[in-house]
């Protein structure tokens, strides 16, 4: 709703705001599913907490990385249209941002989201290589 009344009143969001926007989207479907995994799992609370926190890093990053990738990437690369926020005038933080920033913020999410799991040890690979992989992919 955040997004389409965005849209539709053409009023400019700032960073906080586009932030917010995108916890509540695809960032917050990440966090919940890694939150129920905890949960199925009988993980402690600190655990839950800290998946939980994994979870909400990694889905602002990926919703950054998909906006990267909206902004840089051809159909060809993506297997997708490219181009669609810009020309919806849609906020996201790489227009507020620009590129690199972007780019620079989404790397510190991911970092930020393995920290969380360094009480989970070795453990907790696939999960840190997801982050990686979360901006690191191309499509």
């Amino acid at each position: 709703m955040l997004d389409m009344l965005a849209e539709r009143t053409g009023e400019p969001l700032d960073e906080p705001s586009v932030g917010r926007l995108q916890l509540l989207k695809t960032g917050r479907l990440i966090e919940f599913s890694a939150e129920a995994g905890a949960i199925l799992g009988k993980a402690s609370s600190y655990q839950r907490h800290a998946l939980t926190a994994y979870g909400r890093d990694l889905g602002a990053a990926f919703q950054i990385a998909d906006d990267l990738l909206d902004a840089t990437a051809t159909p060809e690369e993506t297997g997708k249209r490219t181009g669609k926020d810009a020309a919806a005038g849609k906020a996201t933080l790489v227009g507020l941002l620009g590129l690199e920033r972007a780019r620079l913020h989404a790397e510190r999410l991911v970092s930020q989201a393995r920290d969380h799991l360094d009480s989970f040890g070795d453990s907790a690979d696939m999960l840190r290589d997801l982050a990686s992989y979360t901006i690191e992919r191309k499509t």
